[in-house]
């Protein structure tokens, strides 16, 4: 009976332009994807129609009606929340390509197996709810490109191209930096410039009242990717190539992405109803905006085909081919079904959730393990790391609960008992990030150094 991943860590082959993602995890994984193919991947995952529409969350973090940041303020919070953000990722993907094993798997040598069905089963829920998203911005772009087709029609096309996607996806993601790269770079400097016609106000006009919520949403946008860089690391050439293939791929296409919603925003549209229209009424802007909302499936492929990897962790011998067909036909469903509109909410929500998990998982593998991780079913579970993790939770929520009403108020009768307001200069991600790692290390390493004194000791016996 051949041994599992279960039982022993994951055997990396090379891998060539023909080698794909194997059916089940107990099949060796080729590492087939150069350093072009990562900037190619997490580029175009870098590019969002979302993010176009999101830029409002950072000109105007307060909500409707409230203060504008300065064009300065805003950009920086733009550029600054992006790489740090994208940091988080590409260390993350630094992990899969070192060790083999996609995201979830990971978090058995983090958590233990059992335990890390926890965050496994939060990730599902969050990348099956972002390919939800997906399907309806999708819909909903292709809509304005072409108001005569149904809506629902569109969102059926993209849920079934989806799904075709995750059939093959070392192939879709070669594809992606073969065709699709080159052509959005150019679509994307191109609105760009055409957008920069218009008057844009001074630099300094407006404040900087914000500026902390403002990069927190960037940052939350970008790390949402960290719980699954892994699933397309692990098949990077070196640790090398995963990390700056992720690094500058992504960094660089959502500061151009959030800057050209930016800057359409304070030129030709009045809210984020309008960007699209701004897109289209740019000469060729109907041929350039087709084009973004077809690359758009590089989104919703990535979310249904994670989901399945997710799901792995705990089924590793399930074929990941069935269960991302299933998905996407889920997501397609969801997306007919329900109505999505709380999209800033959903992305405060989550970030408070993965960026002291992400905390935890770097400073545990980076720093304590030193990255000698053997992400098998005799992880031992390790109950003592969901408080590092809950209290970078607690802290990001003390900081920044978001918009919804009833969360709000439960958390400002949290800070009211504890007497904590946080003051304007704090940033909830970075405040979570700090304090998850802290407390990760300060909780830790005085274990691990008991036990290598323990394992020195009963060396010397022998």
């Amino acid at each position: 009976m051949a041994l599992t991943p279960t039982s022993r860590p994951f055997i990396i082959v090379a891998g060539d332009q023909r080698s794909e993602v194997p059916r089940t995890l107990d099949e060796p994984v080729p590492q087939a994807l150069g350093l072009l193919d990562q900037f190619g991947l997490w580029g175009n995952l870098g590019v969002s129609l979302l993010g176009f529409t999101g830029a409002i969350f950072v000109l105007q973090p307060n909500g409707t009606g409230t203060p504008e940041l300065s064009l300065v303020a805003a950009l920086t919070a733009i550029v600054v929340g992006t790489i740090l953000g994208t940091l988080a990722v590409a260390a993350s993907g630094v992990a899969g390509a070192r060790t083999g094993a996609p995201a979830m798997f990971l978090l058995r040598s983090l958590f233990g197996r059992r335990l890390s069905y926890l965050p496994t089963f939060l990730n599902v829920v969050q990348c099956l709810g972002w390919g939800v998203f997906e399907l309806v911005t999708i819909a909903t772009a292709a809509h304005t490109v072409a108001p005569r087709v149904p809506r629902g029609f569109y969102i059926i096309l993209a849920g079934v191209l989806t799904g075709l996607l995750t059939l093959r996806p070392l192939g879709a993601i070669r594809s992606l930096r073969r065709v699709a790269m080159p052509v959005v770079l150019v679509i994307l400097g191109y609105l760009f410039v055409e957008l920069l016609a218009h008057p844009v106000q001074r630099l300094t006009n407006g404040s900087w009242t914000g500026y902390w919520a403002a990069m927190d949403t960037v940052v939350a946008a970008a790390i949402s990717f960290a719980p699954l860089a892994a699933d397309y690391t692990r098949h990077a050439r070196s640790e090398r190539t995963a990390f700056w293939g992720a690094l500058v791929g992504y960094s660089t296409t959502q500061i151009l992405c959030y800057v050209i919603g930016l800057v359409t925003l304070v030129t030709v549209a009045r809210n984020p109803a309008d960007i699209y229209g701004a897109f289209l009424a740019v000469p060729l802007g109907s041929l350039c905006f087709a084009v973004l909302v077809a690359r758009e499936l590089d989104q919703s492929f990535a979310n249904v085909y994670s989901t399945a990897i997710s799901v792995q962790n705990a089924r590793p011998l399930w074929d990941r081919r069935v269960l991302t067909l299933i998905f996407s036909s889920v997501a397609t469903a969801l997306a007919l079904w329900i109505n999505i509109n709380d999209y800033e909410n959903f992305l405060v929500l989550l970030g408070s959730v993965f960026i002291p998990m992400s905390a935890v998982f770097i400073a545990d593998f980076f720093v304590l393990s030193r990255g000698a991780w053997d992400p098998t079913v005799h992880g031992r579970r390790r109950y003592r790391l969901f408080a590092p993790w809950t209290l970078g939770f607690v802290v990001y929520q003390l900081i920044n609960p978001g918009y919804i009403s009833w969360w709000v108020s439960l958390w400002v009768h949290v800070a009211n008992l504890v007497h904590f307001h946080a003051p304007s200069y704090m940033s909830a991600s970075i405040s979570s990030f700090v304090a998850a790692g802290l407390a990760t290390l300060a909780g830790e390493a005085p274990t691990r150094l008991r036990a290598k004194r323990r394992d020195h000791a009963n060396a010397s016996r022998r």
